[in-house]
């Protein structure tokens, strides 16, 4: 999406991994970012993790930035920390909010039955805030805008679960089964051709680095994601 000295801001596909970690020693954004930028200075203390500030799942797709220098990694790790980075998300969920906005505050901390998951969970727990807004509704699902207070583990994920309205697609908190929805054989086929979870960091804003100016960027939600709303839209329509 863009690039200059400081910076790399890419949309990341789904199913791509951001950075080198067991099962996943290549073919990740960090491999990509260090074959793409011949003049990366590989800022940050972790090798393993050239220029990541922040990071996204697997299987969410969207924007993401990347430090290409000392200077840009400091700044963007003290946005990061500090929470100043606008971020904004789409997700599409079971069934209906009785709400159109709100906010969903439960701390997250990892499960006493399974290390790979997060939880809502008042045990060894940090505080998680996440706002949500529905943008368009269906019945069996919805489509929700959603803004990150705080910066957990598979946060957005957890806290829509915790809400009773789990993502569509996500293999871990949400739904991948739809064969006892009672739905058409077409929204069917649209659901489980979702890769992953139907999550999308549409929006992503930061200071620059190196000008201090306040930039945006942003992308479509892919052609998995764009695919189930638009058959959910021609089932009301």
């Amino acid at each position: 999406l863009f690039e200059d000295g400081d910076v790399f801001v890419v949309n990341k596909p789904s199913g791509l991994v951001v950075h080198p970690a067991p099962g996943h020693p290549s073919g990740t954004l960090v491999n990509a970012v260090l074959h793409h930028c011949k003049d990366f200075q590989r800022p940050g203390e972790d090798a393993l993790r050239p220029g990541i500030v922040h990071r996204l799942d697997q299987f969410t797709s969207g924007v993401m930035v990347v430090a290409k220098s000392a200077r840009a990694f400091a700044s963007l790790s003290e946005q990061a920390r500090e929470h100043t980075f606008d971020r904004r998300y789409l997700a599409l969920v079971r069934g209906e909010f009785k709400d159109a906005a709100g906010r969903i505050s439960a701390s997250i901390g990892r499960s006493t039955h399974d290390r790979h998951r997060m939880t809502v969970t008042g045990l060894n727990s940090r505080e998680a805030v996440t706002r949500f807004e529905v943008l368009e509704k269906f019945g069996v699902a919805s489509l929700v805008g959603l803004v990150l207070e705080t910066g957990r583990t598979h946060q957005i994920r957890v806290h829509l679960r915790f809400a009773g309205h789990p993502v569509l697609g996500d293999p871990v908190y949400g739904i991948t089964e739809f064969a006892d929805w009672k739905i058409s054989p077409e929204l069917r086929k649209a659901f489980e051709a979702i890769d992953g979870q139907a999550l999308h960091a549409e929006l992503l804003g930061f200071e620059h680095p190196a000008t201090g100016k306040r930039v945006q960027f942003t992308a479509p939600p892919p052609g998995d994601f764009d695919g189930a709303l638009s058959a959910l839209r021609a089932m009301v329509s």
